[in-house]
């Protein structure tokens, strides 16, 4: 827990009220959502497969931004989702920015990375016609290295295209990111930062969480490494011993509480780096959802409880507000003398049917508000679920079911990092 800068101050004022049952009616009235490129771009709301929500905390102006791109790169299997959480004076500039010019970038060094394909295969398989082959069945047939190729590309061009457009206060201002392509069957995601990207699978009748990203501290001890090889600091401050930040080499600040960033160019020369960790996981039949969320969610629940607050939604649509609501009401329960930190949450669906545990009960709930004459019918919702649900239980603390995920092509992650430090 805590800022993700030392120096974060200014204080915002009361907490919205909790979710009702009546705001179920009205998921649909607040959808953001545009053409670019060929794709249908979201910045709130909910559709077929996706639901999508944030709230502001207590902290000042709301410095999460997240977007979902529905048929990305004009493909109609395509899906990009991205949240990012900004930190510093400036936070709330820097994530809006990184939201609206990451997805444009990536999905530029794909359609390059696609044409190198297409020329590879007309100058060698023209005459054996597997290439059509190929192309219909991997779209493009882009290896798992060029899909990492093609964030480590996107995510240092935004950093350096961000250092030349945003005012010269995002020195100490910057943002994590997570983000997600699903394409047909298989999942890319990209992180940098300490957001979280965690899927929902199904084994027979239990519900699993599998996380698909690492959260990026300072004290992982190989981001430590890489951090005081070039003369920064990692330490944890008397007032929040378990929270460990990067400081520059001669002075105190600023106290960054994660390793990777875009942004925060005071740390550049000292560890800091806007290079993604980048895994692959092809979906299987059992997979029923990813959530891609920040830290606001993740510092106060599990990635138990979260699969099992957005299986508990009545409907797909608002998943993601229930979500939340749910991690803003941990919050006053976990830390009630704390400032509740901004919450934003994705819930991408897999598959046309999944599994919604609440959502037989919620409809008898409202079927018995209909009638008083229908008898008393017993709650199909499983008991297990309950104290999600309801009211947040006791043990709040971050799960560690980190799952062992390939990482893609580390030669070329430590090129690309290498223009930012020079290991011992």
């Amino acid at each position: 827990m805590g800022g993700c800068c030392s120096h974060d101050v200014s204080v915002r004022g009361k907490v919205e009220s909790e979710m009702g049952d009546r705001e179920y009616e009205y998921e649909h009235e607040n959808d953001v959502s545009f053409e670019q490129g060929g794709a249908l771009v979201r910045l709130r709301g909910s559709s077929r497969f996706v639901s999508m929500y944030a709230q502001q905390g207590q902290k000042g102006v709301n410095q999460d931004a997240m977007t979902v791109w529905e048929d990305y790169t004009g493909e109609k299997d395509v899906i990009f989702c991205g949240v990012f959480d900004g930190h510093g004076p400036l936070g709330h500039k820097v994530s809006q920015f990184i939201r609206d010019n990451l997805p444009s970038k990536l999905s530029a060094a794909i359609e390059i990375s696609q044409q190198k394909t297409i020329k590879y295969y007309d100058a060698n398989d023209a005459e054996t016609g597997s290439f059509d082959d190929a192309y219909d069945d991997n779209n493009h047939n882009m290896s798992l290295a060029s899909w990492e190729g093609c964030l480590l590309k996107s995510f240092d061009e935004m950093d350096e295209y961000l250092a030349q457009e945003i005012n010269t206060d995002s020195y100490c201002s910057g943002c994590t990111a997570v983000t997600l392509i699903k394409q047909g069957g298989q999942l890319i995601v990209g992180n940098l930062g300490d957001s979280r990207a965690v899927l929902c699978t199904r084994d027979r009748d239990q519900l699993i969480p599998v996380q698909l990203t690492v959260d990026l501290k300072p004290d992982i001890p190989s981001e430590t490494s890489r951090i005081v090889n070039c003369e920064g600091r990692v330490f944890a401050a008397e007032e929040e011993p378990d929270v460990y930040r990067i400081w520059m080499p001669d002075d105190d600040c600023p106290g960054l509480a994660m390793s990777r960033a875009f942004g925060d160019f005071c740390l550049k020369d000292y560890g800091l780096i806007s290079v993604p960790d980048v895994f692959y996981r092809k979906i299987t039949p059992q997979d029923e959802f990813v959530v891609l969320a920040t830290d606001g969610v993740w510092d106060v629940l599990t990635n138990s409880e979260v699969i099992n607050i957005v299986a508990s939604a009545p409907r797909r649509s608002i998943a993601a507000k229930l979500l939340v609501k749910r991690a803003v009401r941990a919050w006053r329960y976990k830390y009630p003398g704390s400032k509740v930190d901004d919450c934003a949450a994705i819930c991408l669906f897999l598959g046309e049917q999944s599994v919604l545990l609440n959502s037989q009960s919620y409809m008898s709930r409202k079927s018995r508000q209909r009638s008083k004459h229908l008898n008393r019918t017993k709650s199909t919702r499983n008991e297990d679920n309950e104290t999600v649900y309801g009211k947040i239980g006791v043990e709040l603390e971050r799960a560690n079911s980190l799952s062992k995920l390939p990482r893609l092509a580390r030669g070329m992650s430590k090129r690309q990092s290498s223009k930012y430090y020079t290991p011992s």
